[in-house]
């Protein structure tokens, strides 16, 4: 997908593995160019945590594992453990590009879903439903899909409107194998990167602006494709082959 051809909702997206020098280096040259997000706290950021879905056959993971063009994933998004914005969420990539789709959830049905029960509204309730969930439900029913992974890290977020610029620091990735304490204040996790190593996202529409692309050259990053999910199920999949 060209830029001159993108369509709207579709960004660019660019990962790369940082270490903790890394992260002080652009944490300060992102603070004099950029705003933080205003949801940050104090320190800077905040927690993510997402409980990825996937069928009986593993497919979203297998796509990744072969990347496969285009593909997409479904997960359940809540910030700090908290219960007060719950999303469903849809993400796809396509040549290098990503958009999001998503809709927001009540306690009752993201507790429903992690728990890998259908939701309980009626047909009729569910044909007024927003398009990403009516999408989700059919792939329930017809590709059993279920939570498979939660993952948990801290994020410092900043931002700048020119452009939909966003640059992010992710931190402490963690995964969590039990995805029904999504909510629980303390859950059981295990990090999924060595030591002192983190991912820097950067996402924008059509241009990156000069000044944010010259302040992010640290001579030595290498753009990759990066999946949390994928990561945290490859480390599932290892464990599992050790036990038995």
């Amino acid at each position: 997908m060209t830029e001159d051809k993108m369509q709207p909702g579709w960004r660019h997206e660019e990962k790369y593995r940082i270490d903790a020098r890394d992260v002080a280096l652009i944490q300060q040259r992102m603070t004099q160019l950029l705003q933080a997000d205003a949801h940050a706290t104090r320190s800077g950021c905040y927690e993510i945590r997402s409980v990825y879905f996937d069928d009986l056959y593993d497919s979203c993971y297998k796509k990744n594992e072969a990347g496969t063009d285009p593909r997409a994933k479904f997960r359940i998004r809540c910030y700090n453990g908290s219960t007060q914005r719950i999303a469903l969420e849809k993400k796809s990539k396509k040549s290098l590009m990503t958009q999001k789709e998503s809709c927001l959830l009540t306690y009752e049905q993201a507790k429903q879903l992690i728990e890998g029960d259908m939701l309980s509204e009626s047909p009729e309730d569910l044909s007024k439903a927003p398009k990403v969930l009516q999408e989700f439900y059919l792939l329930q029913k017809t590709r059993l899909f279920r939570p498979k992974v939660m993952v948990v890290y801290q994020r410092m977020p900043f931002v700048m409107t020119t452009g939909n610029v966003r640059i992010t620091l992710d931190m402490g990735i963690e995964a969590g194998w039990r995805p029904e304490q999504l909510f629980d204040p303390h859950p059981f996790l295990k990090p999924i990167m060595e030591a002192g190593q983190h991912l820097l996202e950067v996402k924008y529409d059509a241009l990156l602006p000069h000044q944010i692309k010259q302040s992010l050259e640290l001579g030595h990053l290498q753009r990759e494709t990066f999946s949390k999910y994928y990561l945290c199920r490859r480390e599932e999949k290892k464990i599992n082959e050790y036990l038995w």
